[in-house]
């Protein structure tokens, strides 16, 4: 395929996001569309945690509701895209000791921000999982190994939140900014503009913001993946920046040429 396929990480926030007509989605829409069309995508969601690295080898993959607490309206979404079989394959031959697997399917962390990417879930999904037993350095390392797909039409998606601690949310206002997510949200954005390796693996030296924008891994590790699949040669951008209820950061990163 002569395009080389961008790389993307998503701030996914809220499963409320795939119902919700806001900034953010209508981003993600028109995101959608100012992109090359991709033959598939693969996402590393932070929903998908696994002991050793797993490939979703599943032709139709089942739209997963992993979430308690939300509207009936939530639970019915169905993304009913297809699971392109033969780059899963490509995929696995590419991630050193990882296996096929279709015990899975389409988690939230995909499915909310592929509802508004591509609406008509006309383009095949499939994803790799996050292995809890890597270190980050080893998790950027996964990306890196991933880059080949560019170059077959996939689009590489992250699904995450660089700052994401639900205990602190400020549930009444929606807009809110809090100074320590700030921070933090800010100099991973540095590090990210410099290719500093160090300071992205090793985010928990940067002090309490980090303590308070990551006390749980999972949903920082997809950025590492996102970054590992991009190169020296690509444009940094960021088609949404922003915070939700305080202690979600909404940003979105994209590398392409």
């Amino acid at each position: 395929m002569s395009t080389l396929m961008p790389v993307l990480f998503i701030g996914h926030g809220s499963p409320m996001n795939a119902l919700d007509k806001n900034p953010f989605t209508e981003k993600l829409n028109q995101l959608g569309k100012s992109l090359p069309k991709p033959q598939a995508v693969l996402s590393v969601s932070a929903h998908w945690e696994t002991e050793g690295t797993k490939v979703l080898y599943h032709p139709d993959p089942p739209t997963i509701h992993d979430f308690y607490g939300f509207p009936k309206a939530l639970f019915d979404v169905q993304y009913p895209a297809r699971g392109p079989l033969g780059i899963a394959h490509e995929t696995q031959r590419l991630l050193p000791k990882s296996e096929l697997y279709d015990k899975w399917g389409l988690d939230h962390g995909t499915w909310s921000v592929l509802t508004h990417l591509y609406p008509h879930a006309d383009i095949p999904v499939y994803q790799v999982s996050l292995d809890v037993t890597k270190t980050p350095e080893q998790h950027i390392e996964m990306g890196r190994l991933l880059r080949p797909l560019r170059e077959q039409g996939v689009l590489i998606v992250g699904s995450g939140n660089i700052v994401h601690n639900l205990r602190l949310l400020q549930w009444r206002e929606p807009t809110a900014k809090l100074p320590w997510a700030e921070e933090f949200d800010a100099k991973i954005k540095t590090a990210l503009e410099n290719r500093d390796e160090k300071v992205l693996t090793d985010y928990e030296d940067l002090g309490e913001s980090a303590t308070l924008s990551v006390p749980t891994i999972e949903h920082y590790l997809p950025l590492l993946y996102a970054y590992g699949a991009s190169t020296d040669s690509d444009t940094l951008s960021y088609p949404y920046e922003g915070f939700s209820m305080g202690a979600l950061s909404m940003r979105s990163v994209m590398w392409g040429r």
